[in-house]
């Protein structure tokens, strides 16, 4: 049986302290339902939730385990392990439940979903010859909004750059003026190029999740790292380039000489999901410029005096980036407000369970 030295998974002094009496533990490498395996000291154990852990997530969904996480085991008389608990976490990547409805309206329950937890960095995977398109550049920003709320550090990879016949170096341009402040890097997983880029930060027992849409490379990229075919991978279409969607769940994945990757499944739409300080950091620029608005509670919008608009205007700031600001910015707002409705309407059920229990004990009395 393999066994594995934790502190090359990121255990910590800090994370021990957090362990319960008669447990071991382990982190999560991949989840299925109501079970997850787990890569422990002695190995990888398929265990199943225990009571205090499907308590948990049945008030909410964010408290599921999820890949990265560090749990708490507990042994079970017949020799195997029970996942007892979930340890508490550094970062977590969180997607909200937003969907676009035909009236240009949000719906979304206000609940969000962990992608991946306890991540140093997050890589943004972009195929070169669809990031032009400027709905991928907003997809980079939403990505990037969301890895900065993560608590990790956001890191955005240009795929398939041999792919791009020219002007490569003007699209990362592009790239790094939608994510200010953020390592830009064109990749070639199968020629090897820019992949040790991408390997220099993930030096130690860092942890990194590479999302991206469908047909990205992301596997490709992590079987690079690897250097060994871990995960399955589909042939890019010579008509444009596309691949075939192939990763089907999250996995953690111990890559040799250090650090650790998460593979994903393509992302078609993620939501924002409780931001407080994302989207401000991805749209810097525009944040600068708001402070030489004439009026501090500037919207932007017409308003004499607005540097953001004169920015715009002038050709400083394109307008596609201030559109997809007031896109994020609404849906922030949005997911905050349904976010607050669930948490009222949870925090009235628990007094009506609460006068409930007591009118029965009222009646009981002698």
């Amino acid at each position: 049986m393999t066994s594995y030295d934790l502190s090359l998974l990121g255990w910590t002094d800090s994370l021990a302290a957090e362990l319960p009496i008669d447990t071991i533990p382990g982190r999560v490498a991949r989840v299925d339902r109501g079970a997850a395996e787990v890569i422990a000291a002695d190995g990888h154990h398929h265990v199943k939730y225990g009571a205090r852990v499907r308590r948990a997530s049945a008030d909410d969904p964010v408290a599921l385990p999820c890949v990265g996480d560090w749990v708490a085991l507990k042994a079970l008389p017949e020799g195997r392990y029970e996942l007892d608990e979930v340890l508490p976490r550094r970062t977590a990547f969180v997607r909200g439940g937003v969907s676009r409805v035909s009236r240009g309206g949000l719906s979304g329950d206000g609940q969000g979903q962990v992608l991946a937890a306890n991540v140093d960095l997050v890589f943004v995977a972009e195929p070169s010859m669809h990031a032009t398109d400027f709905a991928d550049l907003g997809r980079i920003e939403r990505l990037v909004a969301l890895a900065w709320e993560s608590g990790g550090t956001p890191v955005v990879l240009i795929t398939k750059a041999d792919l791009f016949d020219q002007g490569l170096d003007d699209l990362l341009a592009d790239v790094a003026a939608a994510a200010p402040g953020v390592p830009v890097h064109a990749v070639s997983s199968l020629l090897g190029e820019g992949v040790s880029l991408v390997r220099h930060h993930l030096e130690g027992s860092r942890t990194a999740v590479v999302l991206g849409p469908s047909g990205a490379g992301k596997s490709t990229l992590v079987n690079a790292l690897v250097e060994e075919g871990v995960m399955d991978t589909q042939q890019v279409r010579a008509a444009d380039g596309r691949g075939r969607h192939t990763t089907v769940h999250r996995e953690l994945i111990p890559l040799p000489g250090g650090g650790l990757i998460i593979d994903t499944p393509g992302i078609r739409r993620v939501g924002l999901y409780e931001m407080t300080d994302g989207v401000d950091l991805v749209f810097a620029d525009i944040e600068e410029l708001a402070r030489s608005c004439r009026f501090g509670d500037c919207g932007h919008d017409g308003e004499p005096g607005c540097a953001v608009l004169a920015a715009m205007e002038s050709g400083e700031l394109p307008e596609r980036r201030l559109e997809s600001w007031f896109k994020l910015q609404r849906e922030a707002a949005w997911m905050a407000s349904r976010t607050d409705a669930r948490l009222r309407k949870e925090q009235q059920q628990k007094w009506k369970l609460i006068h409930k229990e007591m009118r029965r004990s009222g009646r009981n009395r002698p």
